[in-house]
């Protein structure tokens, strides 16, 4: 037998004698070619950045004043921010975002149902930043040990409470930076825990009261919070859900208003914090907030 190959086709040869000295037989085999290699997979895309990594939005309060902001990409972990983001000030009404989360998940932890009173307690600390329901959620986390915590569980990093304690969870100093961290620990479900995240932002999403005085009623509990971030935002993002939390006060320590505006959705996070003079107006702050989404969010 002779064995040739060539091309990929064997050949064999059989030589059989034939009665009368009759030719030959020849069996011819052909082998399948190889079979094609699969096509290599075709890389997915890297999802496009939502802000550009050079992006300074030209926000200036043309007074004297503070303004710091910062944003993170969820989707590519890109981070932009002010010079100044780390930088701190008063969270006031922002930081109820975690003494809610806070109390939902350590009741989960605990194996317990948080009871109607406390649940009330907790929406109405978000939908209207009611300071009563707040404070209680504040002690029953033990007052600062439950903003030790947030430290701790959201990994801040500029985040501290005043010397000698605070008493009052709004004391809470805080930096741009970090409250974009807090912002992430609530969107991951860090914060709240798995049970009770999706509540939370849902919340968040029914936050209620505008910038005009007759939805500012603090003798009655009531501080109106949907404004800022997502009044700069397009409205097709707004109708996608956008998670906020607003904080302001008008103190006399400094003369000045301390202002913050937290937003979250499933792709960003963006926080702004201010102070500026008390002959300002709300709008003013709440404006500036809008303008840092606006530019951030918007055409390049």
């Amino acid at each position: 037998m002779i064995l040739l190959v060539g091309s990929g086709v064997a050949v064999s040869a059989a030589l059989a004698a034939q009665p009368g000295g009759e030719g030959t037989r020849a069996v011819v085999e052909v082998a399948p070619p190889p079979a094609a290699a699969p096509p290599s997979p075709t890389p997915s895309p890297e999802p496009a950045p939502l802000f550009d990594a050079t992006a300074q939005p030209d926000v200036d309060l043309d007074i004297e004043g503070f303004l710091a902001w910062a944003a993170v990409d969820r989707t590519t972990g890109a981070r932009v921010s002010s010079p100044n983001a780390t930088e701190t000030s008063s969270t006031e009404s922002m930081i109820k975002v975690w003494l809610v989360a806070d109390h939902l998940r350590r009741a989960a932890e605990a194996g317990a149902e948080p009871g109607d009173e406390e649940l009330r307690d907790a929406q109405l600390a978000i939908r209207h930043s009611h300071n009563s329901a707040a404070q209680r959620l504040y002690e029953a986390g033990g007052g600062d040990a439950t903003v030790e915590r947030m430290i701790e569980i959201c990994t801040l990093a500029d985040t501290h409470i005043p010397d000698g304690g605070s008493g009052w969870w709004s004391r809470t100093e805080m930096s741009a930076n970090d409250a974009v961290r807090l912002g992430e620990c609530v969107a991951d479900g860090t914060a709240a825990g798995p049970e009770w995240t999706d509540w939370l932002l849902d919340e968040m999403q029914q936050v209620v009261g505008t910038t005009a005085d007759e939805d500012q009623r603090p003798d009655e509990d009531f501080e109106g919070g949907r404004w800022g971030i997502i009044d700069g935002l397009p409205e097709e993002l707004v109708e996608q859900g956008v998670s906020i939390k607003n904080g302001w006060t008008r103190i006399g320590r400094d003369s000045s208003w301390h202002l913050n505006c937290l937003a979250i959705t499933d792709d960003w996070v963006i926080a702004v914090m201010m102070r500026y003079p008390a002959e300002y107006s709300l709008d003013y702050g709440a404006e500036r907030c809008a303008s840092v989404a606006r530019q951030l969010t918007g055409p390049p």
